[in-house]
Formats: structure tokens, sequence, C-alpha cells
């Protein structure tokens, strides 16, 4: 599975996000994602992934595509 599959994935059976809205150019927000929820999201993430976002400064304007380039990035190095 890759890693926005997987991400996908946790969008899906945490939040009820409908999986057809999923997409890179879709502002978090529009996946029904506000700030308590973009960290929820964060903590999934860093479990599942091995990763630290710690750092990562992520808002409900940012695009899905955005938040998985920064977790390929942390992924990567």
């Amino acid at each position: 599975m890759s890693t926005a599959e997987e991400n996908s994935d946790l969008l899906v059976s945490n939040f009820g996000t409908d999986p057809l809205a999923i997409a890179p150019e879709v502002p978090l927000h529009q996946l029904r994602l506000d700030s308590l929820a973009l960290e929820e999201l964060r903590l999934l993430i860093e479990d599942r992934m091995g990763v630290d976002l710690d750092d990562v400064q992520l808002t409900s304007r940012d695009t899905w595509g955005r938040l998985l380039d920064t977790i390929h990035g942390k992924v990567a190095a």
C-alpha cells in the first residue's frame, strides 16, 4: 500500500471521509478537517508511518497533496 493509500485510509476509517472526495488539490477543510481533526490526523499519521510531524505547520486551507508531500519528505529523510 502506498503512502497516499495508507493516509487516505486513515481519513476514511477515522473521519468518515468519502474516498471519492480525496484528491491532491482538495483543501483539507473540504475534507471536513478542522484544527482539532488535523491534530488527530497528525498523531495517527505519526503512529502509522513512524514519522515526526511536530515541526509541520498545516492548516485546513492546505491541500491534501501538500500534506502527502510533507509526509513523503519525512518518510524519505
